[in-house]
């Protein structure tokens, strides 16, 4: 795909023109040069791919006329993380903008008893994604929910495929061989330090299963961007 994608939140489905907003213009006019006639892409992040010509190159308020468009299929499965979200926010933030380039569908951010950062930049982590998805070429944007405590998402969740990665010691399956293809997933990975004990016995007690992610111990994004690679791989 050749062409470039921008982003357009706001746009309506069967909409004849749309007008981008100052920093979406500005970038699309003054960084990549482009002008009157300019064919691009417009991404609504709801999987609709908008074909559009630019019309008034205005770097404040770039208009374009959208010639057709095309409703793009849902990743399936859906893949989730439930993810603690670390201290060191550039740590996190490296782990969002990956995790969205390899494909994922929704990242929740998981409140443990030994979770270090319980607020959230949403705004930021918004763009951050937002940024991915275009880099990567993709028209869904990842959900990222509020924060969550450990025991609403074990609680509630009803994918037919739970699992959840610990360090403890005790029978243990490696990730890759678990998968079973075709389900959507939710994988649980905790905070640097790990689940607790009893965190753990909740969720394998509400059907969750234990997965191994390898042989090193791993922090935190890590450890989310290799389940979120494995499940891309297998499922």
């Amino acid at each position: 795909m050749d062409k470039p994608i921008f982003y357009a939140p706001d746009i309506a489905e069967g909409a004849a023109a749309y007008t981008m907003n100052e920093d979406t213009s500005k970038y699309c006019i003054q960084v990549l040069r482009h002008e009157n006639g300019d064919e691009v892409l417009l991404a609504d992040g709801r999987g609709h791919c908008f074909h559009a010509v630019i019309t008034d190159d205005n770097r404040k308020r770039c208009g374009v006329r959208i010639t057709s468009c095309d409703t793009l299929p849902a990743p399936s499965p859906a893949l989730r993380i439930a993810i603690s979200f670390t201290k060191n926010a550039s740590r996190i933030e490296w782990f969002l903008e990956k995790a969205t380039e390899i494909g994922i569908r929704t990242i929740i951010p998981l409140v443990s008893h030994r979770t270090e950062k319980e607020k959230i930049k949403a705004e930021r982590l918004q763009n951050i994604l937002v940024s991915a998805m275009l880099q990567s070429q993709q028209f869904y944007l990842p959900e990222l929910q509020e924060p969550q405590p450990f025991e609403k998402v074990v609680h509630s969740n009803t994918d037919p495929q739970k699992l959840i990665a610990h360090c403890l010691p005790g029978q243990k399956r490696e990730l890759i061989d678990h998968l079973q293809p075709g389900k959507d997933t939710i994988i649980l990975i905790g905070p640097e330090g790990d689940f607790t004990p009893e965190e753990i016995q909740l969720a394998l007690d509400k059907g969750f299963e234990p997965v191994s992610l390898g042989k090193n111990r791993l922090r935190t994004e890590t450890a989310g961007l290799v389940a979120v690679t494995l499940m891309n791989m297998k499922l």
